[in-house]
């Protein structure tokens, strides 16, 4: 039988040439928008479908719904240095409270949630009253009864190691995370010493008074001022 001439062949290419491009447009109108097909032969590509309307709006919406379950405050000491962060999250009915601390004295440290939202290194609590480090947060946040002890935002000491370093996760429900925002906001305060929370059995007496006294009551004992950072 004899070969196809040069004519022949040229006229089966022409005829191919259509079909295989239509071919090819068939393979891309099946692949989902912006998926491009794999031109290796055997392969196939994984492919991830394009979000439908409106997933990524739901998805921007989680994020913000999940930083609305959480607070921060970095803590700084009188010299403005990072000392440290706390961080409140909603956990059910409680608040988890997640501190990581560097660069403090090895010890127990005081921690506390106070009423002011303001970290000024060198403040007063009121116009015309002492000025001292971070007086500027006011006192231990209370949400209840004024006169109850311990305060709302008194926390568990802080056990800084030789290293400097304290870590502390605790969980409380003596407040909310809307708690923290009233107000304009509360501040988280370091000691320089551990509290006691006024425990102060009435054996002991201070200025003739058996039990805590009014500093006592008030501060724990728990000594200055060290870090301060705004919740928010």
């Amino acid at each position: 039988m004899a070969s196809p001439g040069p004519r022949a062949t040229a006229k089966s290419l022409w005829v191919a040439a259509p079909l295989l491009a239509a071919a090819v447009l068939g393979l891309a109108a099946c692949s989902p928008p912006g998926q491009e097909t794999s031109d290796v032969k055997g392969t196939t590509p994984a492919i991830k479908p394009a979000p439908g309307p409106g997933e990524a709006e739901t998805h921007e919406s989680a994020e913000r719904s999940d930083s609305a379950k959480q607070l921060t405050a970095t803590l700084k000491d009188a010299a403005g240095a990072d000392v440290g962060t706390v961080t409140f999250a909603e956990a059910g009915n409680f608040v988890k409270v997640s501190v990581s601390a560097h660069g403090l004295k090895p010890g127990f440290h005081g921690l506390h949630v106070h009423q002011t939202g303001k970290c000024e290194a060198n403040s007063a609590a009121q116009p015309g009253g002492p000025v001292g480090a971070f007086l500027s947060a006011g006192g231990h946040m209370q949400t209840g009864d004024p006169k109850a002890h311990p305060f709302s935002g008194d926390l568990p000491s802080l056990d800084v190691t030789k290293d400097g370093n304290g870590e502390l996760v605790s969980v409380t429900d003596a407040f909310t995370l809307a708690d923290l925002k009233v107000d304009g906001g509360r501040a988280v305060v370091v000691h320089a010493g551990p509290d006691n929370f006024g425990n102060i059995p009435n054996r002991y007496q201070a200025s003739g008074t058996a039990g805590p006294d009014a500093e006592t009551l008030s501060t724990g004992d728990a000594g200055a001022r060290i870090a301060c950072g705004v919740v928010g």
